[in-house]
């Protein structure tokens, strides 16, 4: 059980890396519809050492979000250094982030404007929760997962929403909880099944066997973008019949794939306490002074943890937000108070952040 000192109001993003920002996230966008730019960087990233080598790198990052809701996706490429794809086929259960998944308003109409424009889309399958959806590969060998959920933001017609959750795989189910369920507060199971599953039989190494437990916050969420992030799921997913390789083995945090899963909290201070207490102190902290850390036209604070594993958890307390760019409108959140959710007004505001691709 989570202190109120802090709270989690939700999954904010999951990077992923990649060859090209531009590329991906103009795909990104057609598919998805990650068209609202709330952050775009091309400096160097000095803080994230531990995970680049021990040197600072110069890269490009955009946060793209759908405003129909969702989280975003932090897409991050290396600048000055040629970015290192897994030299490995990448299979279900290995250690590390191997499927983000995306909110959809039906599957049947989303799967078919997925097929209509793509051609790396699974069929319509049946998860382990008895509800149907599918998988789409992206140009990067990414897979993410189609999930249907019927809550809508803004309604812009798009079939698919941002981010609503991920996979990811860990050696041992019970240690993991630890750190998602008791730690994060992902304590609501949802299910927790063993054996072989026909869903997920399209991606690589699929049809193994396997235990997957679901689960999400049992708790309404709070605070400023509770109205865009207000359900979220993690899927552990744990292999019983091979030894899992680490995703990110011999290469770089920001080499293609899924580099991170972000919560968007607040109360830092205090919530670092509570994870050093849990075995999980901060490994990365961009302000440990105190100070507010820049990154395009939005400032805050991030962190980041291990889980039990080493796949890597993001913290980003929000400061200050481009609610409208182009107009010099943005919003500090540090004089307002934390648990108040943003007004819907606002999030239509970001329709004027909308990213122009070619």
């Amino acid at each position: 059980m989570q202190p109120d000192r802090f709270f989690i109001t939700g999954i904010q993003q999951v990077g992923v890396g990649t060859t090209s920002v531009n590329d991906s996230w103009k795909w990104f966008a057609k598919m998805f519809g990650t068209d609202i730019c709330i952050l775009e960087d091309d400096t160097v990233a000095e803080r994230m050492l531990p995970y680049t080598g021990g040197h600072p790198r110069k890269r490009h990052a955009a946060i793209a979000v759908n405003l129909q809701g969702g989280g975003g996706l932090e897409i991050w490429q290396y600048s000055q250094r040629k970015p290192k794809p897994a030299d490995f086929q990448i299979q279900v259960g290995d250690m590390g982030i191997f499927c983000t998944k995306i909110k959809c308003r039906n599957t049947e109409s989303a799967h078919r404007y997925a097929t209509s424009i793509w051609d790396k889309v699974s069929p319509i399958v049946t998860g382990p929760d008895g509800k149907t959806t599918f998988f789409i590969e992206d140009p990067e060998g990414n897979w993410f997962q189609a999930v249907q959920d019927d809550y809508i933001l803004i309604d812009e017609g798009k079939e698919f929403g941002g981010v609503i959750g991920c996979m990811i795989g860990v050696k041992d189910m019970d240690g993991a909880r630890k750190v998602y369920s008791d730690l994060l507060g992902y304590n609501k199971v949802i299910y927790n099944e063993y054996g072989h599953f026909d869903d997920l039989a399209w991606m690589a190494g699929g049809s193994g066997e396997f235990r997957r437990t679901l689960v999400c916050r049992p708790d309404k969420a709070v605070g400023a973008f509770s109205p865009l992030l207000p359900t979220g799921y993690i899927e552990l997913v744990q292999c019983r019949d091979r030894e899992p390789r680490r995703i990110f083995e011999g290469r770089y945090w920001g080499d293609p794939g899924f580099i991170q899963i972000c919560f968007d909290v607040s109360n830092m201070n205090d919530l670092g306490k509570y994870c050093a207490e849990h075995g999980h102190p901060f490994t990365v902290d961009s302000c440990p002074d105190g100070k507010q850390f820049n990154m395009g036209d939005a400032s805050g604070r991030f962190t980041y943890i291990e889980d039990q594993d080493g796949n890597l958890i993001e913290f980003v307390e929000t400061y200050r937000i481009a609610v409208a760019k182009r107009l010099g409108w943005y919003i500090s959140l540090l004089y307002r108070k934390r648990e108040k959710a943003l007004p819907k007004l606002l999030f239509r505001a970001m329709k004027m952040n909308r990213k122009k691709f070619d």
